[in-house]
């Protein structure tokens, strides 16, 4: 009997787990879109601070209302599945209860048969009136069946009794966790209404002031494409095969120094390892790969972007994603200092560094490792990172484990 109980609590408790895993997830995922929006913050008040732009401060408003939304979205997730497994808890009690009450009810018959005849007296009468010995032996076996009955029928009423309770306490503690989800949810979408407002006034000074706007737009034109076209330069130097003594014994004017040849065999690991490759950094993405467009002047073209930016705080250390060489550490404007790796015919790019980066030309460095720490630069403190394979940019996101 009391294995049957603890059997019965077993299946409890592990009705729970399921249901855990789920929730956990869910707020490991409502964890990091907090998070996210905690650095988001950060920066708006770097922004307020240093006077940046309105465009810096549009684009990352805009970042944390999507991250907003997203997190508004995980709750009425984690809420739809509390409503769910409410419902389900709800009718397991309805099912207990009614099994409950119809083993109450037989048990109550039962004890009411045997107090009507609970004088011993009677029951060895019975025994003994029987008319032969085979007849008194099956009556014996049938009182004696009554008694186990009754004890084992009042068990299993404790046992059911207890499971039920267990099951009321859940039920209770679903509830409460969904009141409190309904109430972070209002919270949550007053915070966005608030956003949404602070873009739309955003919105309205870059209207007045195009013209200012659009010259800083050309600036940063201008150091985008100096960026690209540095590391194009880089890479394109990195690829030329190593010059042969045979080719080169007889021309007295041979650049002294010679390509080190590509490792194709690490090549091959980097490339085996698209989308396991871990982040550079843990933050919000708040530039993508690719074509952009002005947020507000839509049909304007903003440069395009062969990497990402992700937002992080000051002094936030970048790590390198994958086993390589430091090519080349260079000073670029609008960038800071950047970090150019080597894993084969592959390349990572690190950019917006601090001057107090360890990193230097033929580093050997390994899979999270730190190259350097980001600094703010011009009101914002983020990462730009690039992937570049031989024949060009890639968008680094498919190449990251999924966040």
């Amino acid at each position: 009997m009391r294995f049957r109980a603890y059997f019965l609590l077993l299946l409890l408790c592990l009705a729970v787990p399921a249901w855990a895993q789920d929730t956990s997830a869910q707020r490991s995922r409502r964890d990091r879109l907090e998070q996210e929006i905690a650095i988001i913050d950060g920066q708006l008040r770097d922004n307020a601070t240093r006077n940046s732009n309105a465009l810096n401060t549009l684009a990352l408003v805009q970042q944390k209302i999507d991250l907003r939304r997203g997190l508004i979205k995980e709750g009425e997730a984690e809420i739809a599945r509390l409503d769910g497994e409410i419902r389900r808890k709800q009718m397991r009690i309805d099912s207990l209860q009614v099994r409950l009450d119809t083993m109450t009810f037989y048990y109550n018959k039962l004890v009411k048969g045997a107090y009507k005849n609970r004088d011993a007296r009677v029951w060895y009468m019975y025994i003994l009136a029987s008319d032969n010995l085979a007849q008194g032996l099956r009556r014996y076996s049938f009182l004696k069946n009554l008694s186990r009955e009754m004890n084992s029928q009042g068990v299993k009423i404790k046992e059911a009794k207890a499971v039920l309770e267990g099951e009321r306490e859940q039920l209770a503690g679903l509830r409460s966790e969904a009141a409190v989800l309904q109430q972070e949810r209002l919270a949550e979408l007053e915070r966005l209404k608030r956003e949404e407002a602070t873009a739309q006034q955003t919105i309205q000074v870059l209207k007045k002031e195009k013209s200012k706007y659009q010259s800083q737009l050309n600036s940063k034109r201008k150091e985008v494409e100096a960026l690209n076209k540095e590391i194009a330069r880089i890479i394109a130097e990195a690829m030329k095969p190593a010059a042969t003594t045979s080719s080169k014994k007889n021309t007295k004017t041979a650049d002294t120094k010679k390509a080190e040849p590509i490792d194709y065999t690490l090549a091959k690991e980097f490339a085996s390892n698209k989308g396991k490759l871990p982040w550079p950094a843990e933050g919000p993405v708040v530039e993508k790969f690719g074509a952009q467009y002005h947020p507000v002047y839509t049909q304007l073209k903003l440069p395009d972007n062969e990497g990402i930016s992700i937002a992080l705080s000051n002094g936030t250390q970048i790590k390198a994603v994958f086993d390589g060489v430091v090519k080349s550490v260079i000073v670029q404007p609008g960038y800071n200092k950047c970090v150019l790796v080597q894993h084969g015919d592959y390349f990572t790019f690190y950019c917006k560094l601090g001057g107090g980066c360890p990193s230097r030309r033929g580093d050997k460095v390994s899979t999270g490792q730190v190259l350097g720490a980001v600094e703010p630069i011009g009101g914002s403190t983020q990462l730009h990172f690039q992937l570049w394979s031989s024949k060009g940019p890639q968008n680094p996101i498919p190449w990251l484990r999924p966040q």
